[in-house]
């Protein structure tokens, strides 16, 4: 078995303990986890991610939001799908870059997200992390999501590295800080 077919084996396992569920032992600080994995194995966790959301055994429900879709709602929702083409044609990408960061933002983010009604044994979990970049990163939204989310545990699914203090998404691009989320494995 693969390195991170076992890792994603002891996620499940880990998911489901009480220390997790309940966030004891983190210091008072809000319960966000970051797997973290490389890039090349996407396909693998997906295939868990999948799996594990309709595994009946848990003791609780994990309600995934995968960023990308939320993306995809928000410019659909802006009538900017269809168009983005043409827009980036005329004007450029740095323009079009722009002009979907000023309405796909934290906020925007935050409210779909919250959108969903949370039972007190539920696990947010976070996918989606590299397929909406640039025009979201993980470490602002994070911030954005920890006051409204202060009671539910918060797992993100991370193609990149956190080493306690910034996020590397991909393991290539430019840390950025972050220190109030836990490596769970």
């Amino acid at each position: 078995m693969s390195d991170i077919k076992k890792r994603l084996d002891n996620l499940k396992d880990e998911i489901q303990k009480e220390d997790f569920l309940e966030g004891t032992g983190l210091s008072n600080e809000v319960n966000i986890r970051i797997f973290c994995y490389d890039a090349k194995d996407e396909m693998i966790v997906r295939h868990f991610i999948e799996q594990i959301l309709s595994d009946d055994s848990f003791k609780c429900s994990i309600i995934e939001h995968n960023l990308y879709k939320i993306f995809l709602n928000i410019c659909d929702e802006k009538r900017i799908t269809n168009g983005a083409y043409s827009i980036e044609n005329k004007k450029g990408k740095d323009f079009l870059k722009q002009q979907i960061q000023r309405f796909a933002n934290n906020k925007s983010f935050v409210t779909k997200i919250k959108n969903k009604t949370y039972g007190t044994c539920d696990i947010l979990m976070i996918t989606g992390v590299g397929e909406v970049f640039p025009f979201m990163r993980i470490h602002s939204l994070l911030e954005a999501l920890q006051p409204e989310f202060p009671d539910i545990p918060i797992l993100v699914m991370y193609p990149g590295s956190y080493d306690g203090r910034f996020v590397k998404l991909f393991n290539q691009l430019e840390p950025n800080p972050y220190y109030r989320a836990f490596n769970i494995l």
